[in-house]
């Protein structure tokens, strides 16, 4: 057995000075080692051998087999290595070429509008809470002094999951129910509470059934009306320029009293009436009002002594007015090339 591994031994060597590629390397790495190589044919008489013989026979055969392992592997990984050379060489990278443009996509618009009212109603002392948006009928709607029987429980508006129980909230007003009631009714509360609503419109234009509303709530005590518009012109101001105009209409809800309307001098016409304002000179953009006594009530606050205002906006209407957006399903589209217009109209 010794004799036949140093022949072998040196037969592999010989072959391998002869080699002159990589193929040439492999192919007999292959030849050598493979099921059907000399190492296999030898390994194959173990089996006509005695226990003793095995032992001496497996030794020699073992260190004969990794030798040539060894020796026809260094050859591989040496011609790789000079390939790998010969390749570098021939080949340069030009770093002055222009990189190749990586469409990317852009943060929706009405990020851009509800971090925009954040950060105004925060530097004001706001605090920015969240909710869950599957809420239960007892803060959606009675809570807000909205009774049964009211028009905005029916099914045609709201999206029921268990009865008229529990549903998908259709304003982020129960945020402010549940901030109030955690403040114990003994405690001034300021905040803001951005988030999606779900309502049962048919999905145009200017309606959806998924939209971003903003809310606001002040509670404290001696606040009047006037708080809510200086509040009211400092946002308004602050979206649409320091030459905005605010003005307050009377209006109703069953959660405010006495309830506004909030409308905006039109920035495209300067009020004097156009398409956008339908010449009017004004746009409305949202509703508030003082807190209703039984909603401060509901929440433990009592009215003779606590006073406050609330307000709510559509993220999606400010968005379409200040970026002169027409189609509210444009926020909703997965296309880059439409959200990419949003970085422009933001620049603009």
């Amino acid at each position: 057995m010794k004799e036949q591994s140093e022949r072998l031994l040196a037969e592999v060597e010989t072959k391998l000075q002869a080699v002159t590629d990589l193929k040439s390397a492999n192919e007999l790495k292959v030849y050598y080692l493979g099921k059907k190589g000399p190492i296999s044919e030898l390994t194959s008489h173990m089996k006509d051998l005695s226990p003793e013989e095995k032992k001496e026979y497996g030794k020699v055969l073992n260190d004969l087999k990794q030798t040539i392992t060894t020796s026809i592997e260094e050859k591989i990984k040496d011609f790789e290595m000079q390939e790998l050379n010969e390749k570098l060489a021939s080949e340069q990278i030009d770093v002055t070429l222009p990189a190749t443009k990586i469409p990317t996509g852009s943060p929706n618009i009405l990020e851009y509008i509800i971090e925009e009212i954040e950060e105004v109603f925060m530097s004001m002392g706001y605090d920015v809470v969240d909710g869950p948006e599957v809420e239960e009928d007892h803060y959606n709607f009675e809570m807000l002094n909205i009774p049964k029987g009211h028009p905005a429980r029916d099914a045609q508006d709201t999206f029921y999951i268990e009865d008229e129980n529990i549903l998908l909230r259709s304003q982020t007003s129960p945020v402010q129910i549940r901030t109030m009631l955690a403040a114990g009714g003994n405690t001034p509360v300021r905040m803001i509470c951005p988030g999606k609503t779900y309502r049962r419109d048919a999905d145009d234009a200017t309606h959806s059934h998924q939209f971003m509303q903003i809310e606001g709530l002040l509670v404290d005590k001696n606040i009047s009306l006037s708080d809510l518009k200086g509040t009211f012109d400092t946002i308004a101001k602050k979206l649409f320029g320091e030459n905005c105009e605010t003005r307050f209409r009377p209006s109703y809800y069953q959660f405010t009293e006495p309830s506004v309307e909030t409308d905006i001098s039109c920035f495209a016409c300067k009020g004097k009436g156009c398409a956008l304002c339908k010449n009017t000179g004004w746009i409305t953009v949202s509703g508030a009002g003082m807190v209703h006594p039984n909603v401060l009530r509901n929440c433990g606050y009592d009215p003779n002594v606590w006073s406050g205002f609330a307000f709510g906006f559509g993220a999606e209407r400010l968005a379409m007015l200040k970026y002169g957006i027409d189609d509210i399903r444009t926020f909703y589209q997965t296309d880059l090339r439409e959200s990419a217009n949003f970085d422009r109209k933001v620049e603009e």
